[in-house]
């Protein structure tokens, strides 16, 4: 396995696992049974942080739908590099640290995380296309 594909397993697992804390959020604030059965698909947590968790959790899936195709491109094409490596793996931490930061609030580094993340893609995307070496 190449580390950009170790990279893209964790980070695929990462973003599965996001919901976990908003939706325990839910049960919590509206009961298991009627969290389940709520014909409500989006309701909104009376937790100001689950709410902005469910926003985080939206933007890492949204951005997982390019980083994913991304790194596969990168391995079937065989450009894989120690800079689309390095990128693979700063996307992850980047990723984590963006999810923790939108659910705390921190409107500054939640900017910085996502730009470090989608420079990570575009690192990704320029090697695809040769520009980058």
């Amino acid at each position: 396995m190449t580390e950009e594909l170790y990279w893209l397993t964790l980070t695929a697992l990462m973003t599965g696992l996001f919901w976990t804390p908003y939706i325990l959020n839910r049960f919590a604030e509206i009961g298991i049974i009627p969290a389940l059965v709520n014909p409500n698909v989006e309701p909104t947590p009376e937790a100001p942080w689950a709410g902005r968790m469910m926003k985080a959790h939206k933007n890492a899936v949204e951005n997982l739908a390019v980083f994913a195709p991304l790194v596969l491109v990168v391995h079937l094409s065989a450009t894989s590099t120690s800079l689309t490596a390095a990128a693979a793996m700063i996307y992850f931490f980047a990723r984590l640290v963006h999810y923790i930061v939108y659910t705390l609030g921190v409107p500054a580094m939640k900017t910085v995380m996502f730009l470090i993340g989608f420079a990570c893609q575009m690192i990704l995307g320029f090697t695809i296309l040769g520009v980058l070496q």
